[in-house]
């Protein structure tokens, strides 16, 4: 087939569906029909669809055929946070925020304007943060039930900076990671930046099948593992200790290196100790404290084996060259004055909080979601499609994220995920109210 030829039969199906002649949700033709009559080679029929998917207008979904896109929501849906406009209740991405908190800034940047050694922040820090600031975050990390050090504890930018840096000193482009079939799309992000392959590990129960992980590892050369082991974002499962440990076994046996975001952790009260003390040698604990404190507060740490802490102390200097010294000060000043930990018993007491509300006005309704978390995970009917609710919602002045977002293997589940921590409760429950409206309309 003529190049034209192919590209005209692209900006055909283009023009149809920007015009609104191909409505969303319709299924088209199977590759070999399109083939068939159009006269193609099926490889040929294959890479129209390939390209329609490519400029956002279908989507491909395992044993049920190709699907037009609806082109009313926004690309990046979720995951980019666009401005939110005027009336728009936000389930899309989680800020959640402790009343008092601007006082409590107010508070903090007093008591730094007093400090002896304020202009000791106007310089360049140690790229993995100063001594004793290095020492009060490792500090933290120990109540929480990890055996680390200063010297292992490396300051950085927030927990996405973390996971930054740490597959950028640890991994090589082309190395393949293992992850959740549904995962943080931020990470998804470092992984492309960097131009790693994510290879999805399916579920299994509460946590990803580690019997998959380890026919997985036998086939091909897995060079390490992303997960969060608590409160996982999307589906909110806890890994229970017994899990943790064959994990740690399947690292082992495969030398894998274990990243271990923690995010969310701190929502879970009685959790199972973190991976990392169940692999210390092979595990970097990611986190930070925009979720636990304050989102605008770009502050977070990275523990790390010793032989690994140069490489990402290189990577940090490389991005950031240093964290900010003054919201490094603000926070190991509220980690003393006990403000995170105050922080976190109130955000785990609200969670649970907006967790019953959402049980409430979705009852009956098939949540996936932990009665802790921010987040819940809602599986939508066969005959619905995601991108269409989402669309439907943003009509309703309520935005949600999509399954496509999380989705790290060539089935995308129809679900969307709902952020419950950056709207006030009465705001919430209206916007939960849209929510079971619109996908009880369809």
């Amino acid at each position: 087939m003529a190049r034209a030829r192919y590209k005209q039969l692209v900006d055909r199906f283009a023009a149809d569906i920007h015009a609104g002649r191909l409505l969303p949700g319709t299924r088209l033709p199977t590759h070999r029909e399109l083939a068939g009559e159009h006269g193609l080679a099926l490889v040929t029929a294959t890479r129209v669809y390939a390209e329609l998917a490519s400029m956002g207008l279908v989507s491909g979904e395992t044993g049920r055929g190709t699907f037009v896109r609806d082109t009313q929501l926004p690309a990046g849906h979720g995951v980019d946070q666009a401005p939110v406009a005027a009336g728009m209740l936000d389930l899309n991405f989680n800020y959640p925020s402790m009343p008092g908190q601007a006082d409590r800034l107010r508070a903090a940047l007093r008591n730094l304007a007093t400090a002896g050694d304020l202009e000791a922040l106007l310089r360049y820090q140690p790229h993995a943060g100063r001594p004793l600031e290095r020492a009060a975050m490792a500090g933290y990390l120990q109540a929480q039930g990890l055996e680390v050090s200063a010297e292992q504890t490396l300051i950085v930018t927030g927990a996405q900076h973390g996971l930054a840096v740490t597959v950028m000193g640890l991994l090589q482009p082309g190395d393949v990671v293992a992850v959740d079939a549904l995962t943080y799309p931020g990470f998804k992000i470092v992984a492309e930046a960097h131009r790693v392959e994510l290879v999805p590990i399916p579920v299994k129960g509460q946590g990803p099948d580690l019997e998959a992980l380890d026919a997985l590892c036998q086939r091909r050369r897995v060079r390490a593992l992303y997960c969060m082991p608590t409160l996982q974002n999307p589906l909110g499962w806890v890994m229970e200790g017994a899990q943790r440990e064959q994990l740690a076994a399947v690292a082992r046996r495969h030398d894998l290196i274990v990243i271990e975001d923690a995010a969310y952790a701190f929502l879970v009260e009685d959790a199972p100790p973190p991976l990392a003390t169940f692999a210390p040698e092979r595990t970097v604990y990611v986190s930070g404290f925009s979720k636990s404190v304050a989102t605008g507060l770009r502050v977070g740490f990275v523990a790390a084996p010793l032989p690994w802490v140069a490489a990402i102390e290189r990577m940090i200097r490389a991005t950031h060259w240093n964290t900010p010294g003054v919201m490094t000060a603000i926070a190991c000043q509220w980690l003393k004055d006990g403000t995170v930990s105050q922080c976190e018993a109130y955000k785990r007491q609200d969670a649970r909080g907006r967790q019953v509300l959402a049980g409430q006005v979705l009852k009956g309704m098939p949540l996936v979601r932990h009665p802790a978390s921010y987040f819940i995970w809602l599986p939508l009917p066969e005959e619905l499609r995601a991108d269409q609710v989402a669309v439907a919602l943003l009509r309703e002045q309520v935005a949600v994220s999509t399954a496509e977002l999380f989705a790290t293997s060539a089935h995308v589940p129809h679900a969307i995920r709902l952020a419950l921590g950056s709207v006030d409760m009465g705001a919430l429950r209206h916007a939960l109210e849209r929510v079971r409206h619109v996908v009880g309309t369809y």
